[in-house]
C-alpha cells in the first residue's frame, strides 16, 4: 500500500471521530470544527510517511496541537474585538438564562471545569474517546506509565470536585441508598 493509499484509509476510517474529538473541545464553536479538522488532516497528510499503523491516537495527537493553535487565534480575535467595542452588549444584545435552564448533571460539568487544562483533557480521552493509556500515551506524547498515572491522579480530582459540589438531593440519596 502506497502512503497515499494509507492516508485515504485513515481519512475514511478516523475523520468522523477526529471531528467528534474536536467538536466536543471546541465548546459549541462549531464554525470553527470543519477548520481545525481540515488542519488536522492537511498535517496527516503532509506527513503520511509518518502514520503509524494505528492513526488514530496519532490523529488525536495533531489535532490536539491544531486546537491549541485555533483556542489562540480565537483569544486574539475575542481581545481585538473587544478592543474595538464590537460585542455584544455593545450591539443591545443582552442573553440571560431562565432559571430553570440548569442543565441536568451541570454539577458534573462543573467539577470537571474546575480541574487543569491536563486533567481535564486525559479524562476526555479515557472517556470520550475511549482510549486506554498506551493510546493516551501516544495522543499526550508521554510514556504508557506516566499517561496512566496521569489518568489516575485525574480521576482522583475529580472525584474529590465532585463531592464538593455535588447537589444535597444527590447526597441524601446517595446516603439512602447506602444506608437503605
Amino acid at each position: 500500500m502506497s502512503n497515499d493509499e494509507i492516508f485515504a484509509a485513515a481519512y475514511r476510517e478516523h475523520y468522523w471521530a477526529v471531528s467528534r474529538y474536536v467538536a466536543r473541545r471546541l465548546d459549541g464553536r462549531t464554525g470553527e470544527v470543519e477548520e481545525v479538522v481540515a488542519e488536522v488532516f492537511t498535517v496527516a497528510w503532509r506527513r503520511r510517511t509518518d502514520l503509524p499503523a494505528t492513526p488514530l491516537p496519532w490523529l488525536y495527537g495533531v489535532a490536539r496541537n491544531c486546537l491549541a493553535n485555533a483556542v489562540r487565534g480565537h483569544g486574539r480575535r475575542r481581545r481585538l474585538l473587544d478592543r474595538l467595542g464590537n460585542d455584544q452588549t455593545a450591539h443591545g444584545r443582552h442573553i440571560v438564562a431562565a432559571p430553570d435552564s440548569e442543565r441536568p448533571g451541570a454539577w458534573v460539568h462543573d467539577a470537571l471545569a474546575r480541574l487543569s487544562p491536563a486533567d481535564r483533557e486525559v479524562l476526555r480521552l479515557a472517556a470520550w474517546e475511549e482510549l486506554g493509556a498506551d493510546e493516551i500515551a501516544v495522543v499526550l506524547g508521554c510514556g504508557g506509565r506516566a499517561a496512566a498515572m496521569r489518568l489516575h491522579r485525574a480521576r482522583h480530582r475529580l472525584r474529590a470536585e465532585i463531592d464538593r459540589l455535588r447537589p444535597p438531593a444527590v447526597e441524601a440519596l446517595s446516603e439512602e441508598h447506602r444506608h437503605g
